[in-house]
């Protein structure tokens, strides 16, 4: 999928996320984004589950 497209369906999940700040970040990382989003509007409870890819950090800290 190309960026535009990942931004545009980011915002359709998640309206406050701006575009400029979406524009900053590569289609490989947008997309494990997108990912987390669809599957966190889904389904909830104790058969809902997600594995974090080892691409994605766990914990994660910026220096100012």
């Amino acid at each position: 999928m190309k960026k535009k497209h990942l931004i545009e369906e980011i915002r359709r999940n998640n309206p406050t996320a701006e575009p400029e700040f979406l524009q900053q970040f590569t289609e490989a990382q947008l997309e494990p984004y997108l990912n987390r989003l669809k599957h966190v509007s889904g389904r909830r409870g104790r058969g809902s589950v997600w594995i974090r890819t080892d691409e994605t950090a766990a914990v994660v800290t910026r220096a100012a």
